[in-house]
């Protein structure tokens, strides 16, 4: 079932298109309907991260390989790439925060163009779908806990 998200000024778009459903707040603001249930979905992502995200955040979602603790910064001051899985963080976030950084790069989603990671911006490189198709495989690598907590956390971000 797909839950819209009221505004006050815009109306609501929906757009269902190959994979994920999206619903468009009046500020644009996508709250994805990620698929990590979904074997084709996942296999889609998992096909585009390999090919624009493993270089950084490994291959096995492990984090910056060669970096032992994602936690501490690189002698640059950066921040290195976190692990996906579920020693990470991502799974602390809801998936339209998750969303947002991924297209728009860490700097335009913090706000702050000096933030010290090297995450670009994949929104002019990957479509929305398959932002919402790698969000779905790296979903779908998390388990019990992390995965219940993920579902509160986007239960709590749609009330708001």
């Amino acid at each position: 079932m797909i839950r819209l998200i009221p505004t006050a000024i815009f109306s609501l778009v929906l757009i269902a298109t190959g994979g994920a459903v999206w619903v468009l707040t009046g500020d644009n603001e996508p709250t994805s309907r990620l698929q990590p249930d979904d074997p084709v979905v996942v296999a889609q992502g998992e096909e585009v991260y390999a090919a624009n995200c493993a270089a950084c955040h490994g291959a096995d979602l492990s984090g910056e390989p060669g970096w032992p603790d994602w936690r501490q910064r690189k002698p640059d001051g950066r921040l290195a790439a976190p692990p996906h899985d579920e020693s990470g963080h991502t799974w602390h976030h809801p998936d339209n925060v998750l969303f947002q950084i991924t297209k728009l790069g860490t700097a335009v989603y913090s706000g702050n163009p000096d933030h010290p990671s090297d995450m670009p911006a994949f929104g002019e490189v990957l479509s929305d779908n398959e932002i919402a198709a790698v969000l779905s495989y790296i979903k779908s690598s998390w388990k019990g806990q992390a995965r219940e907590a993920n579902a509160r956390i986007n239960r709590q971000a749609a009330q708001k």
